[in-house]
């Protein structure tokens, strides 16, 4: 049967449980929940009234096929999902045209990063990463003792590839998010080959993590996956997550492909049931539904251009997008700018250092763009 959301939180059990579930299940809080990315302190406190687009996550939630999965598996909570895990990572596999044994599911592509930076880096094995991008190999690393070189982006925003291969001497482990949270951007395949050729020729020590987090909402046409690199050389991973097209964030469900080689050397850094039931069986259901994830980019495309014109209209283009969320310059402080917001009911991103004039907007459903657009005018016309 299809259930809704609010059906589904019936299911579980109404009252404080339930309205506490109820903005989970869309997956619409891990940043949102957190006074630093790391933490799991509330940040502020949440009447469910606010326009929550500062987190990247699905705004319309778990596909019909993955609710409908999770209630038909909650007789099997007390259960180990171990026939579960199985059965996703052989779809995972069979999706990417790959053997089971070149996948590792965990709790979130989080936790394949976690288990990258623990294997290939420590004292000694540097992570080279950029700066702004996802903060959690930085803070892993820094956890293990390795040192961090972080590279600015460029001018245009996008990731200083050349900067980055020319730095990996001596390092563990290179991490490239592409497309890159928080700014947005790109690269098409010829450049990504490029620097992960340059890398495995000049730093047999290293690896390269290539987080594919957003994977399914780029539009430009010279992007390709790196998975075809991961299987061609053991020094390459890649990973993916159904936290954001497939609306899965609360549920904690990302992968890595690598050759099994690979794979050898990261599950030991992992648990050994990473994923729980229900969470593999919204995965398990999400796989393959391709006329939802085409709606799902397309959703998102005409409110992300929507949002970038209002922008622009209001004297703050921003650059071009291949993710659910935009980057622009608000020339001020972007604390400032999101305290104004907030005070409206609308909450964005952090900061992101060393772009600190740069706000980070998730994109939400057309309506909630629509409402938040009304504040980012009020907001930007304030001296």
């Amino acid at each position: 049967m299809r259930v809704s959301r609010r059906s589904f939180v019936h299911a579980l059990g109404v009252g404080t449980a339930g309205s506490f579930l109820a903005p989970m299940l869309g997956g619409r809080g891990l940043e949102a929940m957190a006074a630093d990315p790391f933490g799991m302190r509330p940040s502020a406190p949440h009447t469910g009234t606010a326009i929550r687009i500062n987190s990247n996550e699905n705004p319309d939630g778990p596909s019909p096929a993955a609710l409908d999965a999770i209630t038909r598996q909650l007789g099997q909570s007390n259960r180990y999902p171990g026939d579960t895990h199985v059965a996703l990572i052989a779809a995972i596999a069979a999706s990417h045209g790959v053997a089971p044994e070149s996948v590792l599911i965990g709790c979130g592509s989080t936790d394949i990063l976690r288990a990258s930076v623990s294997a290939y880096t420590g004292p000694g094995k540097a992570l080279i990463t950029a700066a702004p991008t996802f903060e959690s190999t930085t803070a892993d690393a820094t956890r293990g003792g390795a040192p961090v070189t972080a590279v600015p982006v460029r001018g245009d925003l996008k990731l200083d590839l050349e900067a980055m291969a020319a730095a990996s001497s001596g390092a563990g482990l290179v991490y490239l998010c592409n497309p890159n949270n928080p700014t947005s951007t790109v690269h098409g395949a010829q450049p990504i080959r490029d620097c992960v050729a340059r890398v495995l020729r000049d730093t047999p020590t290293a690896t390269i993590l290539i987080d594919e987090a957003y994977h399914e909402y780029v539009d430009d046409p010279s992007y390709a996956t790196a998975v075809p690199l991961a299987m061609d050389n053991p020094r390459v991973i890649v990973a993916r997550t159904f936290s954001k097209v497939h609306g899965l964030a609360g549920l904690r469900v990302g992968y890595a492909i690598a050759r099994p080689e690979t794979i050898a050397v990261l599950r030991p850094w992992t648990l050994p049931v990473s994923v729980n039931q229900l969470g593999a069986a919204a995965a398990l259901a999400s796989i393959g539904v391709q006329a939802r994830i085409d709606r799902e980019r397309a959703r998102n495309r005409e409110a992300r251009e929507f949002t970038r014109k209002v922008f622009a209209d209001a004297g703050y283009p921003s650059i071009v997008s291949d993710a659910n969320f935009i980057m622009v310059d608000v020339r001020r402080p972007s604390t400032k700018f999101a305290d104004g917001c907030k005070a409206n009911g609308v909450l964005i991103g952090r900061p992101f250092p060393p772009l600190t004039n740069y706000a980070r907007i998730s994109i939400g459903t057309m309506d909630e763009m629509r409402q938040a657009s009304d504040v980012f005018r009020r907001v930007l016309a304030t001296a």
